[in-house]
């Protein structure tokens, strides 16, 4: 299988500090996103729309860790992806242990699989309750991504190509968790009691709770599977194998998720890195 990222420059990588100082720091919570820039020299780099913009003053660390996340290399150019993933070069190994090692908090993780279900409402009221009623800024919801909640983490060219809205009853026309809802454009920051705004069940997306600093955890078997799913239906265009069918939809994710080798072996990892988990 193709190596997931670039060979580093060698001008790039003495800009690099090594990875055991770097995760020191970040579970100190002083490291910012700037200290990192030299990773977007890597192929796959996430794109630089972070830190997010609706966190909360008071969130300093939140924010340093938002940063460094994001600018955390992706890997998003396979050709083939395997069933059972092997190698930390084959996921977002360096940005799962960025999140592992996250000391602010409290860290709750949210085992979503129902697309249809309340999931992007329950983090949100989760976020809002921890920090303005518990007066936790640096509070952290991680949706733990899978089942059938996983299509919201394909972009538009997927939906459209491999017709996802049919795959799911036609239940939605588009990745509509993708989409801010105008009513919430342009609505002031700072007012988090307005019931149609920013914080509001109007903001129940995925863009917006990432700007707040949400974290979407995506799954390779989930993936693998979907793939699976795929093939099983003739819903494949371009005639690819299963691993290939796979390393494209692996290389749609959505901006800024973290791909892992597989959720339900990835939530015990975070429990014991002190994430609450919630069913």
């Amino acid at each position: 299988m193709k190596k997931t990222t670039e060979k580093i420059s060698a001008g790039t990588a003495k800009n690099l500090m090594p990875r055991r100082e770097m995760l020191a720091r970040v579970a100190q919570g002083g490291l910012t996103g700037a200290a990192l820039l030299g990773i977007a020299g890597a192929a796959g780099a996430a794109p630089k729309q972070w830190p997010p913009i609706l966190e909360m003053p008071g969130a300093a660390g939140l924010h340093d860790f938002s940063a460094t996340l994001a600018s955390a290399p992706r890997a998003r150019n396979f050709k083939k992806v395997s069933m059972i993933l092997t190698h930390p070069g084959q996921w977002d190994a360096l940005a799962l242990d960025i999140l592992l090692h996250y000391r602010g908090g409290p860290r709750q993780v949210w085992d979503n699989t129902d697309i249809a279900g309340p999931w992007l409402n329950l983090m949100r009221n989760a976020m809002n309750a921890q920090i303005w009623s518990y007066r936790h800024p640096d509070f952290l919801a991680v949706s733990a991504t899978h089942g059938a909640c996983h299509l919201a983490l394909f972009d538009p060219y997927v939906w459209e190509k491999y017709n996802l809205p049919a795959m799911i009853g036609h239940q939605y026309k588009s990745n509509v968790f993708l989409h801010i809802p105008p009513a919430v454009k342009g609505k002031p920051r700072g007012d988090y009691n307005d019931p149609h705004g920013l914080y509001s069940p109007s903001a129940n997306c995925i863009p917006l709770l990432m700007e707040r600093g949400a974290v979407f955890l995506a799954c390779h078997n989930a993936i693998w599977e979907f793939s699976g799913g795929l093939l099983a239906r003739g819903h494949n265009p371009d005639h690819l194998s299963h691993e290939a069918l796979a390393a494209e939809l692996t290389n749609h994710l959505i901006p800024g998720v973290v791909l892992t080798p597989g959720i339900v072996a990835t939530i015990p990892q975070l429990e014991l890195a002190g994430y609450q988990y919630i069913k």
